[in-house]
């Protein structure tokens, strides 16, 4: 990378001076401050405006993002203090109930009051919070999670979310970590911890798809995370993603290649990415079309063309919750007659400003309908839809489980171009649904008849790679452990990447509703599979028919 640096900054010399060379000389600019005549007379922009909201300051400074949850100024974060004082039990009360009989004794008290430290709701009463000494261990993250999120909503500029465009033929990117990827990628610079962690949260996903695939990933062979096996599956993914040797990463090099298909199932939340966030994938391989499918019973889908001319209904609000009013009005369905808003408020209040996250995410809220998003309903007969976002890029997102469709799928499948991502699948988690007759345990979800039992040998029978992410080391371990004793998989399977950590997993923790002493880190880990191969080998011994012996 070393060697590259001089190289992209020379090139910019050579062609800063070939411009300057061919420009006769200028005057130098005015000064920023100098006003022109014309400029008297333009008009302060209107309330309302684009440009009214550019000047707007924001509700929160950077040294006032810390709110304990019930005193905090955004209507979602007091709904999820809510939330988790009905869920989350106090951790000194369930120690103490350990070992006893339910009913002995009374069950362990909710939580009530909030750690004057972090702001969370931890503990039922201010004399447990001070018996506690494990809180300490984790009431630093839970701080910085708690101005996490008041930063998210406080109106600032995100500059960590301008997202650079089409990288330089001469300039290599690096996959050695975040900084590095940020920096060969020209990145805006991110100059606090707070930046890192909302930008690698929002690119995790993109991001982690390009470096696995990536010809200068840093999964090698050398650090032993690329197997032999994974070695051949990827360079043949790679014929189709890069160019020859040589050759100059362009668009139009694109023309004769073949399509790649990336199969994200049981997509959440990077189905209710941006469908810009997601181009970022393909500014890692100029030369390359994708075609991305969203399939999961929680995909998101855009919004009815029927509540798009709609104008959301105004609310007497508090500047505070204005960003917040902002987003629940973009979905609410109001009345047809305006005439009666009195009779609008019971229905506004009957949409949750929060739904808890307990043990299954919630489905995310429907995504934005661009100008070319269209139904593909007729094609595929489950809710979905299609948009070709750019010549590079097209999406498709299925709101279904991958057996109603795999049908469509099953003759088309290609080793050279279909790959498969499954983003914190749970195969080691126990089923919710299914239990078995035999011991009256619940199923892996691995082994679930109505999870991912009947998918995962369907996808080891296509022979195209499989990877996956786990949210934390305990969850990479216990994915990867289910595989042994999983029916139709277990013996099945080549390794493509061994377990390990992913180099671009998010950096921001995330807490759990149910107790917030648990929390993980998006894309923690990643690994991969593919279906076994077995050659066939011709044996030097000659063979007759009985009826020739």
């Amino acid at each position: 990378m070393l060697a590259i640096l001089p190289r992209r900054t020379c090139t910019r010399l050579v062609l800063s001076s070939r411009s300057s060379s061919c420009l006769p000389r200028s005057r130098p600019l005015a000064p920023a401050s100098t006003r022109t005549f014309l400029s008297w007379f333009k008009s302060k922009p209107k309330p309302g405006t684009a440009q009214a909201k550019k000047e707007t300051q924001p509700i929160l400074t950077e040294d006032n993002l810390f709110h304990p949850f019930s005193q905090s100024p955004f209507p979602a974060i007091r709904a999820r203090g809510e939330a988790i004082r009905k869920l989350a039990p106090c951790p000194v009360c369930a120690a103490e109930h350990d070992g006893v009989h339910a009913h002995t004794k009374a069950q362990p008290k909710a939580v009530a009051f909030e750690c004057p430290d972090c702001g969370w709701p931890t503990h039922c009463s201010e004399e447990h919070w001070k018996e506690d000494e494990e809180h300490q261990k984790y009431c630093s993250r839970l701080r910085e999670v708690n101005e996490d999120e008041h930063d998210l909503r406080s109106g600032r500029k995100m500059r960590e979310f301008e997202l650079p465009g089409p990288q330089d033929s001469e300039a290599a990117i690096s996959f050695a970590n975040w900084d590095v990827f940020w920096y060969t990628r020209e990145f805006p610079s991110m100059d606090t911890e707070r930046s890192r962690r909302h930008a690698s949260k929002i690119l995790t996903y993109p991001i982690t798809v390009g470096s696995v695939l990536h010809q200068f990933s840093n999964l090698t062979l050398s650090n032993q995370r690329l197997t032999p096996e994974g070695s051949r599956s990827l360079a043949a993914l790679r014929t189709n993603l890069h160019v020859p040797p040589g050759a100059p990463e362009t668009p139009e090099a694109a023309a004769t290649k073949p399509q790649m298909r990336i199969f994200i199932l049981g997509a959440r939340a990077e189905s209710a990415l941006p469908p810009h966030v997601w181009e970022q994938l393909c500014m890692l391989f100029p030369s390359a079309l994708f075609h991305l499918y969203f399939i999961g019973p929680q995909v998101s889908l855009p919004k009815p063309a029927s509540e798009l001319n709609r104008r959301p209904t105004k609310k007497a609000e508090a500047p505070a919750e204005s960003s917040e009013a902002t987003s629940t009005a973009s979905t609410a369905a109001p009345e047809e007659t305006t005439s009666a808003p009195q009779e609008q408020a019971p229905q506004e209040e009957e949409k949750p400003v929060y739904v808890p996250n307990v043990y299954q995410p919630p489905t995310p809220a429907p995504i934005m309908r661009l100008k070319r998003t269209r139904s593909s309903i007729e094609q595929y007969g489950v809710p979905s839809y299609t948009v070709p976002y750019t010549p590079q890029l097209t999406i498709t997102g299925m709101q279904a489980n991958y057996m109603d469709v795999h049908a469509q799928f099953q003759e088309t499948f290609d080793p050279y171009t279909d790959c498969f991502f499954l983003f914190s699948p749970g195969f080691g988690f126990p089923s919710p649904t299914s239990i078995n007759e035999q011991t009256g345990e619940p199923y892996l979800q691995i082994a679930s008849p109505t999870e991912w039992g009947p998918v995962i040998p369907l996808l080891l029978a296509s022979k195209c790679p499989i990877f996956v992410t786990g949210f934390s080391p305990a969850d990479v371990e216990r994915d990867v452990q289910s595989l042994s004793t999983a029916p139709e998989v277990a013996g099945e399977f080549d390794w493509v990447i061994t377990p390990g950590p992913n180099a671009f997993g998010s950096e921001k923790w995330e807490v759990a509703d149910f107790d917030p002493r648990v929390m993980v880190k998006t894309n923690w880990g990643v690994w991969g599979i593919r279906g076994k191969r077995r050659d066939v080998r011709e044996t030097s011994s000659s063979w007759l028919p009985p009826l020739l012996q």
